[in-house]
């Protein structure tokens, strides 16, 4: 028998997941304003980028609580806290923050909502918990990058670059410290298989 949604324990993990989401989307957004101050615009659009899905994660949890409108939930829980300067360290606690969101505090309230009989419930929070496992693999990789200083360098002097200020293509091992179009700083430099929108081919 399925049990009653305002007294489930589902009710109090979508309010747990509310809340992370929403810290979350704000530990990025604090990590990308660290990013800009230190002029690495691909990685300050990064976490942006990130953020942004976080806060449309958290509009989902919390529409899921509509049945008890009015309500006053209580939850308990620990929160990271990333407090970093280092980008290397902002990004390896934000891999390593989604991998215990995506393979433990998910799965664990998919279980949990698929006892009590909300199938849907648990399968939203399967989804999510795969989309946060893509972002961990994104901050794995940047820190990866970043890590052996390669974020604007190359081994091969065949990589293509793409200016995200004007949109300039370059050529090269690592690209040009101000772009040649619009003056932007190298920072704004990314790998052209990388940046949005740029394959023309996609339109045909």
């Amino acid at each position: 028998m399925q049990t009653i949604f305002c007294k489930s324990e589902t009710k109090t993990n979508l309010m747990r997941a509310f809340a992370g989401e929403c810290q979350s989307r704000q530990r990025y957004y604090q990590a990308a304003l660290i990013a800009q101050q230190q002029e690495q615009i691909v990685l300050e659009r990064m976490f942006r980028f990130t953020a942004e899905q976080e806060e449309r994660h958290a509009k989902q949890f919390f529409e899921l609580l509509s049945d008890c409108a009015g309500d006053k939930i209580e939850i308990a829980g620990s929160y990271p806290a990333s407090v970093f300067s280092d980008i290397g360290d902002l990004l390896k606690a934000s891999a390593d923050e989604e991998y215990h969101e995506s393979k433990e505090v998910y799965p664990e309230f998919a279980a949990k909502a698929r006892e009590e009989g909300f199938a849907d419930i648990a399968a939203k929070f399967e989804m999510i918990a795969k989309i946060e496992e893509s972002h961990q693999r994104r901050f794995e990789y940047y820190y990866s990058l970043w890590n052996k200083d390669m974020l604007q360098r190359s081994d091969s002097t065949d990589e293509t670059w793409m200016c995200l200020n004007c949109g300039h293509i370059y050529k090269g091992s690592e690209p040009p410290n101000e772009c040649p179009v619009c003056g932007a700083k190298r920072g704004y430099f990314i790998r052209k298989n990388e940046a949005p929108f740029t394959d023309a081919n996609m339109y045909k």
